[in-house]
């Protein structure tokens, strides 16, 4: 999200802090990978080794690090840049370094890499431009227009969310049978699906009167329910190893 939106228009302080937080959380992944066993029968050892990943984690905080440094000395071409490693890098890892899937057909596994994908898009896209509209307490006076353009890529990505969500249902439609799937199932479908369509359409509605701190709290809203519906698509993926 940081590399689609008109960073231009967006002072360097938000970028700076963003950066920081993606360090933190690339120290995280290091410290807690291989936690997941992955003990099904139905799952393969991932693309890529536990000690390579942990060493793409590394070289993720060290980007996100200096980047922090280049946007704190204004260098934004520079920043920008290290914004595009960084998203290389995680993609990269997002995709390689989870169990694969064994005994179903090739085509769940690249659903699965597609649904990790727009997981990614929408968790991104809620959670930079509720990030992004606080920002505008400190910098009032900033162009709206990344604010709307991030609002559309998080209802672009919430569409997607909902294209392989769609199709992992009907690939799994015959496996749920038991209550506690059907309850997930609704949680998912309520809060991850239609949530931040919800949510999307209304922040955009909201910025045609230029109301930001308004459009922040409902997109406060909508980073909740969207991580209730990825957590529950998670619980869901574990029990039938279909996104959904």
């Amino acid at each position: 999200m940081w590399c689609l939106m008109p960073r231009g228009q967006v002072t360097s302080g938000f970028f700076r802090i963003q950066m920081l937080v993606v360090l933190g959380l690339s120290v995280l992944s290091a410290l807690t990978l291989g936690m997941f066993t992955g003990d099904s029968d139905k799952l393969l050892p991932p693309l890529l080794p536990t000690q390579m990943t942990t060493a793409l984690c590394v070289l993720l905080a060290v980007a996100a690090f200096i980047g922090s440094v280049m946007w704190t000395l204004e260098r934004r071409r520079a920043g920008g840049w290290f914004a595009m490693i960084i998203a290389v890098v995680s993609l990269g890892v997002l995709l390689l370094s989870f169990p694969r899937i064994g005994s179903v057909t090739a085509g769940a596994e690249w659903l699965r890499m597609l649904s990790d994908v727009s997981s990614a898009a929408i968790l991104g896209g809620a959670m930079t431009a509720m990030l992004l509209g606080h920002w505008y307490l400190t910098a009032p006076t900033m162009s709206i227009d990344p604010l709307n353009r991030l609002t559309c890529y998080f209802g672009g990505a919430a569409v997607l969310r909902l294209l392989v969500s769609t199709i992992g249902l009907a690939m799994a439609w015959g496996s749920i049978g038991d209550s506690t799937h059907t309850m997930w199932l609704w949680l998912r479908w309520t809060a991850g699906i239609a949530g931040p369509l919800a949510v999307a359409f209304m922040v955009w509605r909201i910025l045609r009167y230029r109301n930001t701190q308004a459009a922040t709290g409902v997109l406060f809203v909508g980073v909740i329910v969207t991580f209730i519906g990825e957590m529950t698509g998670s619980l869901l993926y574990q029990a039938l190893w279909t996104p959904l």
